[in-house]
């Protein structure tokens, strides 16, 4: 089978245009379609490709030994099986958003194999229900490519169970009770996603400690230097570009090795700095809060009390 892709981009817009184009049958349900990947068998893609979709992409993917690598987010997945850094090498779990840019390309094999499942959902299918707005607080939809989860194969068994009953349900259960029991059934495996990533953030640890370190020193450096009187706090979206990192995939990454955000590591910086200040030096609590890069006092006084429980002023008091 080829795939009927025109280059360089393809934006689709229903579940039933990829279908189309993938060569399948039309979807049984308009906005949700559950795809084994055993059917695109004999799938040859020739050259790099990019897909843009209007629905979520859900792909629990085998390792294909370097066929291809997948570009998302800003970073491509290693094409190869992973074993540093506590991985697994049974599959990979990853998740896109509608407008998100996906990218394929091949490494000079035929894809003879090809194991594996497909979520698609039309953000349509969640109309006046819960998961409409609480689907955007799952981070992992924002994820880059080279953080996709890599499930252990007890873990991989729970995923494609999920799948098979949302298969199962849509096709021969399409009444009033399928969208809320579909539904459910995809808030578990986003509740499974979150545990497993925080496994893996675990796992990783090793690997991730580097990650803390540069924190750190980038952190350190950032204070250290004229930027934050020139400008401003350091935001989340530039300590996760100088990481390399995704600013979801970091946040999570944070919170489950340290308890702290980026924005709370970035804050715990800042304080110390303060501290440094007021208790070495003369400033003002004004002139002090503009050479940390806030444009109001009042805002510099307000998050180092919420962090010590003491004014800037009753600190120094202290100290003294």
């Amino acid at each position: 089978m080829h795939l009927s892709l025109p280059k360089p981009m393809h934006h689709i817009k229903t579940i039933s245009e990829y279908h189309q184009m993938a060569g399948l049958p039309l979807p049984d349900h308009p906005h949700i379609s559950v795809i084994n990947l055993e059917t695109l068998r004999g799938t040859e893609i020739k050259e790099p490709i990019k897909l843009m979709c209007d629905f979520y992409w859900i792909s629990l993917k085998a390792h294909e030994n370097g066929r291809f690598q997948y570009t998302y987010g800003s970073h491509a997945t290693i094409p190869h099986k992973l074993k540093e850094g506590g991985d697994f090498e049974a599959s990979t779990l990853f998740f896109m958003s509608p407008g998100q840019v996906f990218g394929i390309a091949p490494l000079g094999k035929r894809l003879s194999k090809m194991s594996g499942w497909f979520i698609l959902i039309h953000p349509d299918f969640l109309w006046r229900t819960k998961l409409a707005k609480t689907i955007k607080q799952y981070g992992f939809f924002d994820y880059s490519a080279n953080e996709a989860l890599h499930l252990a194969p007890k873990e991989e068994k729970k995923i494609v169970s999920i799948i098979k009953n949302i298969q199962q349900e849509y096709k021969t259960n399409i009444d009033a009770f399928s969208q809320n029991i579909i539904v459910a059934e995809l808030e578990l495996l986003f509740t499974y996603a979150e545990r497993f990533y925080n496994r893996q953030f675990i796992t990783r640890k090793i690997t991730h400690s580097g990650v803390l370190e540069k924190l750190e020193d980038l952190l350190n450096d950032y204070v250290d230097s004229n930027k934050l009187a020139t400008e401003g706090l350091p935001t989340v979206q530039y300590i996760s570009e100088s990481l390399h990192i995704s600013p979801n995939y970091l946040r999570g990454l944070l919170k489950s090795l340290t308890g702290l955000n980026t924005q709370e590591h970035i804050h715990k910086v800042i304080i110390e700095k303060a501290k440094e200040k007021l208790s070495t030096t003369e400033l003002s609590i004004s002139e002090i809060a503009y050479e940390l890069g806030f444009e109001h006092p009042a805002s510099f006084s307000k998050l180092f009390k919420s962090k010590t429980r003491q004014s800037p002023l009753e600190f120094r008091a202290s100290f003294n």
